[in-house]
């Protein structure tokens, strides 16, 4: 990995920051899934961790660029994901048109614009906050395999009931772990998981995010 300013961060410091992550995931469940608030749940998580990040910035001298919001390494980044991009791509093209559940309506150009804002704060809280956090403890020694796959098991959970999506998520954040850990880049993953998301939705699982999450907004 390149050069980074590796602030100095207590061991209860991070464990907070996990902590904090964990009780986003209960959120989802609760706002997202049970009461069916998506669009101010997503705002509020958004909102909510831009502000910590913004006052970490503050406080903190290098942390944007230890967490991986930064732009030397996007290009090392974007040609180790590229391959797996491609692969996926098809392969949810394939599988979506083997179980018939294409839905490739123009619901999916907002999408993969919007998207990667929420797949940047996803990435963000799992890969930078959990298995970045835990790989970095200093008290509590946590190997890189452990923090890669716990967080990786945390980002397919948060998917739950979507068994399809559990799956790819799961899969998926393994690679995101052990390239984050690497080289670290925000940018790059959450472009990467916004765009491929959206098309796993309109593919593979057949599902409409944008009329999910605007469908009540856009009703007559």
């Amino acid at each position: 990995m390149k050069d980074t300013i590796n602030p100095i961060i207590p061991d209860n410091h991070r464990i907070a920051e996990i902590v904090a992550v964990l009780l986003t995931a209960v959120g989802k469940f609760i706002f997202m899934d049970t009461l069916q608030w998506k669009l101010p749940f997503i705002l509020s998580i958004i909102g909510g961790w831009t502000i910590y990040v913004l006052y970490r910035c503050r406080s903190t001298p290098g942390i944007l660029s230890y967490w991986g919001f930064r732009r030397d390494t996007f290009k090392d980044v974007a040609r180790r994901v590229l391959p797996f991009a491609v692969t996926a791509i098809v392969l949810c093209l394939l599988v979506g048109y083997y179980r018939g559940t294409l839905n490739l309506t123009w619901h999916i150009f907002p999408i993969l614009l919007l998207y990667p804002i929420w797949g940047c704060i996803q990435q963000f809280l799992v890969v930078a906050l959990v298995a970045g956090n835990l790989q970095d403890l200093k008290n509590h020694s946590v190997n890189h395999a452990t923090a890669i796959v716990t967080a990786a098991l945390l980002f397919g959970l948060m998917h739950y009931p979507y068994y399809w999506l559990m799956i790819g998520t799961t899969i998926l954040a393994l690679l995101y772990g052990f390239i984050y850990l690497r080289s670290r880049n925000i940018y790059v993953m959450g472009v990467f998981h916004g765009w491929l998301g959206a098309l796993f939705f309109y593919t593979v699982v057949g599902r409409d995010p944008f009329a999910e999450i605007f469908g009540k907004l856009t009703q007559p």
